[in-house]
């Protein structure tokens, strides 16, 4: 009697008319995948590094609050509520109001909100204006815009990993001053 219009696969190219259909006239301003975008008069979006990764994506909302969890198996953790847990994943981000309480190792962490705990950011850990990381802090490369706050034990990875060397070779110095 009615005809229902058909809901693509998610992989699937979606084109203007199909948007149209699904979504009804108020997508008109949705770019067709195969076609040039428009020029905007206002600048475009820098994207951050945790933007672009796709894969297994948990958010968690502004009105959420995980407590006592362990994490796993998540490419990326958007946290827009408060979250109190353990991670090992590749990217975590955290909004303006979100905060997240425990222990993560990551590949790149992104704080807009805030961060208290043991964090390793093993490639890049990015603190923007609204930002705060409280803890033992762990990065490979740092970045903190102006405003932005980290507090607490802080060392470079590659710091940590030539800390040892030079305090072995310190005391033999000083034992061969010593002797000789």
């Amino acid at each position: 009697m009615f005809s229902k219009p058909s809901i693509p696969n998610r992989n699937d190219t979606i084109t203007r008319k199909e948007v149209n259909n699904i979504l009804g006239s108020s997508a008109s301003t949705i770019q067709p995948a195969n076609t040039e975008p428009v020029p905007s008069a206002t600048p475009e979006k820098v994207e951050s590094p945790a933007e672009n990764v796709m894969g297994a994506r948990l958010i968690v909302g502004p009105d959420v609050k995980l407590k006592g969890a362990e994490i796993l198996d998540c490419d990326t953790l958007v946290v827009e509520g408060r979250v109190e847990a353990t991670m090992d994943s590749r990217v975590i981000r955290i909004a303006d109001n979100g905060s997240f309480q425990g222990k993560v190792s990551i590949d790149i962490a992104e704080i807009h909100g805030r961060f208290e705990g043991e964090l390793t950011a093993r490639s890049q850990l990015i603190i923007h204006n609204t930002g705060k990381v409280i803890g033992k802090i762990r990065y490979g490369k740092l970045v903190i815009d102006e405003g932005g706050e980290l507090c607490g034990d802080i060392n470079a990875l590659s710091a940590e990993k030539a800390t040892p060397f030079q305090l072995r070779d310190e005391p033999a110095k000083a034992l061969s001053a010593v002797a000789g």
